[in-house]
């Protein structure tokens, strides 16, 4: 039986990347509107306020992009250790901060370590994962997100009765806490029993795969022995293959596979949910919302519970069923924003404030507005919030798996970057009329969904294979997959046959007697 607490216990643990993420989602939404934060640095508007609110996608850009190479040298562990370094250091420098530009360096720095561990924790709890809960493992950190956002939103709420610089320093020297956390909880972690199959430390792979599968880390489990195999076959086939190069990303059987990683990730960021995160005090405002505050933070409450059926049952119901309901239920709400927004709404006189639209005197419109982002946060928190975490890294290869998803993370820190340094310009601009455009770029992410994503719940990630170069026609995707996979077949048969156990079981004696004994993977 598998050990399911123990994978819960360590998925959730290094869930706590997500906190992190979410702290930096919330960390200008609660600060943005303080007298505090203006008048320290200058009314930042339009442009300037974006180059702070996107500083954070910019160094997450860069630290995707380099997670491949710290992934496969460091580790996806170690890595993610010296993630978490970067944001402590990043956030001492923005809490410290004395001007705009310092903020700005404070905050790539913080973004290199969200790049690198967005990157790098989905790949490690899809790696540790058995087949049947893979989706839910890592949709934990969509979970642990959403509790970042809201944690950090509360505490700027707490410290905006502040009357001091406290308003905006405190919480974000507040951002380093569970980096710490992070840091030294990782060093009594296993690591990836797939990244040691690739360094060839086989007798680590058995101990951590029988740690993380059986009750008593039985090595001699069907299907510990079964997953082994399996691995050992896949890493096999690969080395005789001898593809490990970017190339091979951009080459006819694997582009198929980089393409649709890097557009779950980039539609994601264009369904809306960055305006309605990290700008909702300028909507709510716009929408003649008096208590912007406390009113945010029942959409980041709203956006928690959201979350728990995707992790729950997203292993059931499938990853394309989800984008494709998500798609339609968030250009519905984008849909309804923008009309209510533009049929009682008024253009404002007033030249300081970051929008030019207003909704006054109509407290059925301003709720409706309000109602509509609460349902559109809610739809993305079930749907694509979860699955653009899940689904590129177990689609890939494990040759290629930490190259493939480091274009893919940063492919969603570009496009959140550019959307994050132009809202605040366009919805000064052409203010509602930004809600119908989101809404139709989600009706266009529900065709691509539709004709181009494959469903890829309940297989092993070596069985991705077989989906991409032999799989059914994507429309037939609605049925989901109903198989037994090769992991079961082959555990039925060694549990079944004395001899196939026997000559597996010394093939594994075999391997661990040819390499050294490096202890459990821990260091």
């Amino acid at each position: 039986m598998v050990r399911i607490l123990n994978i819960y216990t360590i998925s959730a643990f290094v869930a706590l990347a997500g906190v992190i993420y979410g702290f930096d989602v919330s960390s200008m939404s609660g600060v943005i509107g303080t007298h505090e934060y203006k008048d320290y640095f200058g009314n930042p508007l339009g442009t300037r306020q974006g180059a702070i609110t996107g500083a954070i996608a910019a160094g997450s850009l860069v630290g995707a992009l380099s997670s491949s190479f710290l992934g496969e040298w460091l580790s996806r562990k170690v890595a993610i250790q010296v993630g978490s370094i970067l944001w402590c250091i990043g956030a001492g420098v923005q809490a410290s901060s004395t001007s705009v530009g310092m903020l700005i360096g404070g905050r790539i720095i913080s973004g290199l370590c969200i790049g690198i561990t967005s990157s790098l924790v989905p790949i490690y709890q899809s790696e540790i994962a058995p087949r049947k809960i893979r989706g839910r493992v890592v949709s934990l950190l969509h979970f642990a997100i959403s509790w970042g956002i809201l944690i950090q939103y509360l505490i700027e709420y707490g410290c905006s009765f502040l009357n001091s610089q406290a308003v905006f320093r405190l919480p974000w020297a507040i951002q380093a806490i569970p980096a710490i956390f992070l840091f030294l909880g990782l060093f009594f972690l296993p690591r990836s029993p797939r990244w040691l199959a690739s360094k060839d430390k086989w007798d680590e792979v058995l101990q951590v795969l029988a740690y993380l599968r059986t009750p008593n880390s039985d090595i001699n489990d069907p299907l510990v022995l079964a997953e082994y195999k399996e691995i050992e076959e896949q890493i096999g086939l690969e080395r005789e293959q001898d593809t490990n190069s970017y190339r091979e990303l951009f080459r006819k059987k694997m582009r198929r596979r980089l393409f649709l990683g890097m557009a779950v990730q980039g539609l994601s960021q264009l369904t809306g949910i960055n305006i309605v995160l990290y700008f909702v005090v300028y909507i709510l405002q716009s929408a003649g919302t008096s208590n912007t505050l406390l009113v945010s933070a029942i959409l980041y409450i709203i956006f928690i519970v959201a979350t728990i059926p995707t992790i729950l049952w997203t292993d059931r119901w499938g990853r394309r069923s989800s984008l494709l309901v998500g798609s339609v239920v968030i250009a519905f709400w984008m849909f309804v924003m923008g009309s209510v927004l533009g049929r009682y709404g008024q253009k404002t006189q007033a030249q300081n404030l970051p929008y030019t639209w207003v909704i006054l005197g109509n407290s059925a419109a301003t709720r409706c507005v309000q109602a509509s982002a609460y349902l559109a946060s809610a739809a993305f928190a079930m749907t694509w919030g979860p699955i653009e975490w899940v689904y590129p890294p177990e689609i890939v290869p494990m040759r290629v798996r930490t190259k493939a998803v480091s274009f893919s993370t940063a492919t969603n820190w570009a496009t959140s970057f550019t959307v994050s340094l132009v809202m605040p310009l366009l919805y000064r601009v052409i203010a509602w009329r930004l809600f119908i455009i989101y809404g139709a770029i989600n009706l266009a992410s529900f065709f691509y969904v539709l004709f181009f994503i494959p469903e890829t719940k309940q297989r092993t990630l070596e069985e991705m294979d077989e989906i991409f170069e032999h799989g059914e026609p994507i429309w037939r995707s609605f049925k989901g997959i109903h198989y037994t996979a090769r992991i079961d077949q082959l555990a039925k048969e060694i549990e079944q046959g004395k001899s196939i156990h026997r000559i597996v079981h010394v093939e594994l004696r075999d391997d661990i007697e040819r390499h050294s004994h490096n202890g459990f993977g821990y260091s």
